[in-house]
């Protein structure tokens, strides 16, 4: 695959987010929350020696489920916070209220959700957390597989690892699109999710975050250890969204750096 050279220009840091540590509520919320996951779902986790218990790390996970951003802060060994569509904190009235507390307790962090400057303000406020030696999930493959395939990674989880120095820790989720599939308002009771950890990986050998090389090198490896973890079918492709217009199906089959 033909990918870009060209260093990704730095972002500037969202004016209205910044990274914020995990504060009263989030403890709070954390420790109601994980052993009342863990009783209600009974997960199997694999793998928790293998997660850094301090500085900044990368969770990479497969995708399968709205519930994944739940799954991985109830199994790891230490907190972790995640992006989430400012929508769920924006919400008027008691509904509303009680959406912030939810998402805030499990360690969400809103942003503006999109291409172009909003992604780019993405990534810097996820270099921002790392900087302050905090973990966070991400999830290589942009969206959620539909049909329990594994996608090809975008590069942007092995820029910010080759940027900041972080290690990434591979995570394979299993279940989760049965717990809770694409479409349902409700988690079910009656399966059961396994969450497994693999072996932390340092990718600074691939070089530095300005080369498109290492990037796509990186995101192959991280790829990689998932599958291993989860044994999904490789779907061989990007998840695209539908193109919107016939300039976006150009876009999409144009060699580009997916990030």
């Amino acid at each position: 695959m033909t990918s870009e050279q060209s260093t990704p220009s730095a972002p500037e840091a969202p004016e209205t987010a910044s990274p914020r540590r995990a504060g009263i509520r989030y403890a709070l919320g954390r420790a109601v929350a994980t052993p009342l996951a863990r009783m209600v779902y009974r997960p199997h986790i694999e793998g928790r020696e293998n997660v850094p218990r301090s500085g900044a790390v990368i969770f990479a996970s497969n995708h399968l489920s709205f519930i994944d951003s739940m799954a991985i802060p109830v199994a790891a060994p230490r907190p972790v916070h995640f992006l989430a569509k400012s929508s769920y904190f924006e919400g008027t009235g008691l509904s509303g209220a009680a959406s912030r507390v939810f998402f805030t307790s499990v360690g969400a962090i809103p942003v503006q959700r999109g291409g172009g400057q909003a992604a780019l303000d993405a990534l810097d406020l996820q270099r921002q957390l790392l900087e302050e030696g905090l973990a966070v999930a991400l999830y290589p493959e942009g969206t959620r597989s539909t049909d329990g395939r594994l996608y090809k990674g975008r590069t942007g989880v092995a820029f910010l690892a080759l940027q900041t120095g972080a290690p990434v820790v591979p995570v394979g989720l299993i279940g989760t699109d049965r717990v809770m599939p694409v479409g349902a308002k409700m988690p079910s009771v009656k399966e059961r999710v396994t969450v497994r950890f693999g072996a932390a990986l340092d990718l600074s050998a691939h070089g530095p975050a300005s080369s498109g090389r290492a990037r796509r090198q990186a995101t192959d490896e991280i790829m990689a250890a998932i599958h291993a973890l989860s044994g999904q079918e490789l779907a061989g492709v990007y998840n695209e969204p539908p193109a919107a217009g016939p300039i976006e199906k150009i876009k999409q089959v144009l060699p580009h750096e997916r990030r």
